[in-house]
């Protein structure tokens, strides 16, 4: 452990997720800072569909902060499988469910905090979603909310709080014969949809969205996208339309997490099974360069908010390596080590307004608050030059 580099502040429980088993499924910080919300599931295998858990909130700038108990408990009746803070509004929060749920609970509701929910409609998911994330929408200052499922479907939903419930504006599916080939890619057989395991929005275009699958395919997809889907229509209320635009080099086994640059429009990482996460530029489809992380999975790479070169990535061996490109060696710069090595680190979240802080959930339901250093945390006045130099470069 580089005590220098990161040092711990907290280790947040939740007593009776841990007593049930539950795993920590997703980290995710308010858009003020102050608040992490952490949501409670399973990782490994099985059917966890009547699986009762919860999402968690803990507000850190609370003087009596207490780890052992969260400040809100929103109690849900089935596991959480990913979770994601509005970026503009601090009380809301948006979760996925392991039975395909997509849930928008807003905080400052106390005796119902359920803000609106998909339901299991036609519309729904029908696997478990392992993400979500709010999209800002046409109309200045709304924000919807993108979901995506191992069933093969990316979600894009609309937050009728009126009515209590998520309507359905947007459908995407990635069927293997629609999806662009790159001079690598090998299509295995049949004309089978393509599992989504993760998906990143552009900061930088609001058309532009990434998604890993579970054979390791890795896409650039435009939401603008009016292709039909070659699909059966599902008895969904709108046409699943064909996103993909772009191939990047497929890895040999699922893509578990992507991330774009804040300081690059064409940089993000990617990362899954191999134990390696990569960075790519969005314009070539073989990595800039790929950095060895783990002999275990990667669960979550995510940049810095902060530092252009930084990255951290949490692995299956329960350690997060913290990454610094500005430096001569690929090895980590710091490394996370908390609790039994035998304890998967499940997700992570960099906190954007204190870029000083790190959560790191873990499979024993631990959630640990980490202090990074000056050094992993304040830029150098050559790091865009260096940012820029690698983007630039030709994929090996």
């Amino acid at each position: 452990m580089s005590y220098l580099q990161v040092s711990h502040l907290h280790s947040l429980q939740h007593p009776s997720a841990q007593e049930q088993g539950l795993h920590v499924t997703g980290v995710s910080w308010s858009c003020t800072g102050s608040v992490v919300a952490c949501s409670y599931g399973r990782t490994d295998d099985g059917d966890w569909s009547n699986e009762k858990s919860c999402v968690c909130l803990w507000n850190l700038d609370r003087r009596s902060l207490r780890s052992k108990q969260a400040d809100l408990v929103l109690d849900v009746p089935a596991a959480v499988t990913s979770v994601c803070c509005h970026p503009k509004q601090p009380a809301l929060i948006a979760g996925g469910l392991y039975n395909g749920e997509v849930v928008v609970w807003d905080t400052s509701r106390t005796q119902d905090p359920v803000l609106a929910q998909t339901g299991m409609s036609a519309d729904s998911h029908r696997e478990p979603v392992y993400q979500v994330a709010w999209v800002p929408l046409q109309k200045k200052g709304e924000f919807g909310v993108l979901s995506s499922s191992s069933g093969g479907g990316v979600l894009l939903w609309l937050v009728d709080s009126d009515q209590g419930r998520m309507v359905l504006n947007a459908a995407y599916t990635f069927v293997r014969q629609q999806v662009p080939h790159s001079s690598s890619l090998k299509i295995r057989g049949g004309s089978s949809t393509v599992g989504v395991t993760t998906l990143a929005l552009s900061p930088w275009d609001s058309d532009t969205f990434l998604v890993g699958s579970e054979g390791g395919l890795l896409l650039r997809c435009s939401f603008s996208s009016q292709t039909p889907a070659a699909v059966a229509p599902e008895g969904r209320s709108v046409s699943p339309r064909a996103p993909a635009v772009f191939s990047f080099r497929p890895s040999s086994g699922p893509v578990h997490s992507v991330h774009c640059s804040p300081f690059h429009r064409n940089l993000f990482v990617s990362a899954g099974t191999d134990g390696m996460v990569h960075v790519h530029s969005m314009l070539q489809a073989d990595p800039l360069l790929s950095v060895r992380v783990s002999d275990w999975y990667v669960f979550q790479v995510q940049w810095s908010p902060s530092r252009p070169l930084v990255f951290a990535a949490a692995t299956g061996q329960g350690e997060v390596q913290i990454f610094d490109l500005a430096r001569k060696s690929l090895r980590p710069a710091a490394t996370i080590q908390d609790g039994a090595p035998d304890q998967t680190a499940t997700c992570l979240a960099f906190n954007g307004p204190n870029p000083r802080l790190l959560a790191v959930g873990k499979s024993d339901g631990t959630v640990g608050i980490w202090q990074l250093s000056s050094v992993l945390t304040e830029q150098s006045p050559t790091e865009s030059f260096q940012l820029e130099q690698i983007a630039n470069q030709v994929a090996e």
